[in-house]
Formats: C-alpha cells, sequence, structure tokens
C-alpha cells in the first residue's frame, strides 16, 4: 500500500510541475508578445513622426513658393534700405515686363535726381590750389551705374535678398607730388577783353574768374564750369548785369560769366581735349568771334569738357584793366607729353 501510494504521489508532483511548467511558458510567450508590440508600437510612433515631420517641411516648402520673395536695394555707405520690390507681381510674362519697366525708371530717378531730390550721380568738384600752395580738396566723381543695378535687382528677385548700389567713385587724374610744378609752363592762352566801366559785368567777370583759377584738371578728369564756379546769384556776391535770353539782352543777375566760360573755351580748345558740353549763344557776342562762343546758365545750359591731353592741367584766370586772360598750365616734365 505504501508503495502504491508512493507511486501516485509522484505522479501527481509531475503532473503539478507539468502544469506550472506550462503556465510559465504561457506567461513567458504574454510577455515575449507585449515586448514586440511596445516594439511595434515604438516603430509606428517614430514613423508617424517622421512623416509629420516631412508632412510640416513639404507645406513650408508650398508656402514659401507661394510667399512672394522680396528684394531690398540698400546703399553701401549707410545700408540704408532705399527700396523694396516683390516677385508678387511677376506671376506673368506681363507683369514681368511692367516691373521691369517700373524698376528702370526707379533707378534713372535715383541715379539723376528729380526735381526735389538729387541723384546719386555726382559731377566731380575739382581740387584747387591755395593761396599757400596748399591743395583744397574738392569731391571725386560718382557714377550709379544704371544697368548693373537694374540687371541686379531683377536676378535678385528670382530668390529674394538685398542688393547693394553700384556706386563707382573715381578720383582727380593727377599725384600730389606732381602740384607744385603744375604751373611752371604756359601751354596755351586766350584773352578777351569788357568795358571795365560796366561795374555789374566787371565784378561778375572778376568773381568767375577767381572761381576757375589754380583748379587742378587731372588726367581723364571732366571739368564742369557751373559745378565749379556755382550759382552765380546774388547770395554768391553776383550784380545785375546785361545778359542774352531767348535772342534778346536783358538784364539779370550774373550777366558776364559767359565771358569767362567762353574766354576759358578758346584756351583749351588750343589742346587736344574733349567737349562733353557746350552751347552757343542765341545771340552774336563781341567779346569772341562768331561760334567761339561757350554759355552757360547755372542749373542749365554748361560747359564741360574732358582733360584728354595726357598729362594733368592747372588753369590759371586773372583779370587786368579790362582785359579777362585763361592761361592752361603744366609741369615742364609733361610739357613734351601733352597731346595738342
Amino acid at each position: 500500500m505504501l508503495k502504491n501510494n508512493g507511486g501516485k504521489k509522484g505522479k501527481f508532483k509531475k503532473r503539478i510541475t507539468l502544469i506550472m511548467l506550462a503556465s510559465l511558458m504561457v506567461l513567458a510567450g504574454c510577455s515575449e508578445k507585449t515586448t514586440k508590440e511596445k516594439e511595434l508600437e515604438t516603430k509606428i510612433g517614430e514613423l508617424q513622426k517622421q512623416l509629420e515631420k516631412s508632412k510640416k517641411k513639404e507645406e513650408k516648402k508650398l508656402n514659401e513658393k507661394e510667399k512672394p520673395k522680396v528684394v531690398k536695394v540698400v546703399d553701401p555707405n549707410t545700408q540704408e534700405v532705399l527700396k523694396t520690390f516683390s516677385t508678387k507681381e511677376m506671376q506673368s510674362g506681363s507683369n514681368h515686363e511692367k516691373l521691369n519697366k517700373e524698376i528702370e525708371n526707379w533707378v534713372k530717378s535715383l541715379a539723376r535726381g528729380t526735381e526735389n531730390k538729387a541723384g546719386y550721380d555726382q559731377r566731380m568738384i575739382p581740387d584747387k590750389i591755395g593761396k599757400d600752395g596748399q591743395i583744397i580738396k574738392g569731391k571725386p566723381r560718382v557714377i550709379l551705374e544704371e544697368s548693373e543695378l537694374l540687371e541686379k535687382v531683377m536676378s535678385a528677385l528670382e530668390d529674394g535678398g538685398t542688393v547693394e548700389l553700384p556706386l563707382y567713385v573715381t578720383e582727380s587724374g593727377y599725384k600730389e607730388d606732381e602740384v607744385p610744378h603744375l604751373g611752371e609752363v604756359v601751354v596755351a592762352t586766350f584773352t578777351t577783353y569788357f568795358n571795365k566801366g560796366v561795374a555789374g559785368r566787371n565784378k561778375n567777370i572778376e568773381l568767375s574768374a577767381q572761381a576757375i583759377n589754380n583748379v587742378i584738371v587731372g588726367v581723364n578728369d571732366t571739368f564742369s564750369f557751373n559745378t565749379t564756379v556755382g550759382p552765380s546769384d546774388e547770395a554768391h556776391g553776383y550784380q545785375k548785369a546785361m545778359e542774352a535770353v531767348n535772342g534778346k539782352l536783358v538784364e539779370g543777375i550774373g550777366g558776364g560769366i559767359c565771358q569767362t566760360s567762353s574766354t576759358l573755351f578758346n584756351a583749351v580748345d588750343k589742346l587736344a581735349v574733349s567737349y562733353v558740353e557746350k552751347h552757343h549763344h542765341s545771340v552774336n557776342v563781341g567779346y569772341v568771334p562768331k561760334g567761339r562762343d561757350a554759355t552757360v546758365s547755372y542749373g542749365g545750359v554748361d560747359f564741360r569738357f574732358q582733360n584728354t591731353t595726357g598729362v594733368p592741367l592747372l588753369l590759371k584766370a586773372y583779370t587786368n584793366n579790362g582785359s579777362l586772360t585763361v592761361e592752361v598750365r603744366t609741369s615742364k616734365a609733361n610739357q613734351n607729353r601733352i597731346k595738342r
């Protein structure tokens, strides 16, 4: 009996052990399944995040494409934003052409100025030699290159951005160590005469002659009479005198300065200069032969020439008892190099 009971107990123990092992296996299987599910859920979550991120990127790109690009035009010296242009108006060919014309007109007014605002283009104010022999600095020539600016703005409209004004600055074409020698040789001269008894005209000729006296005209410099002399008005000491206006002689402030510009023309005309601007009077004048005059009017017609002689020049102008003389000088070293 004892033997048989022992056998039954052994079998029972084996069954219990098998049941426990089976339960453990089931539990282990459940545990393994839960871990895989978690891993899968994690991967799905990561994929969803990536998809969401990718979706946002696409939406951002789409919005950027739809959003107009902006171009800022700035002054390179001050970094001031002068104007902004947008691609919004470039959706069709006709709008593109319209915008191109709009920018072209704006560039032109920016360079040349308007009635109310000076442009970026600035004529050179030449340097002078002072009474003490020192150089009195003027201002360099400044040019805003219109076609270059237009091209830069139109190109930038594709992606937007900033465009700086293409400003080109030209200093006078001479060296400072040449200055003490520029008055050594007279290479051209011309004299005209006036009635010294006419006080107003006499004074006006004297003032305008002083304004161009000792002016340095460097190699390839462009000399402007109006820019150099400045306004011929009462504020600058000019007086009333007869002047030619629309074919008639009338009284006006500054009458007589055209004799200075005409005398200068006849002097530099003996050299190989190039004329940028020159006009004749509407009436014949008595101080130079017919067709040898050069009329000027501040804010209007001007007398301009470029020094293409190959050497720097010095202008001398002075009045003496009813005569006006303009001389063009240079150094002895340059005398044989000057083009006539």
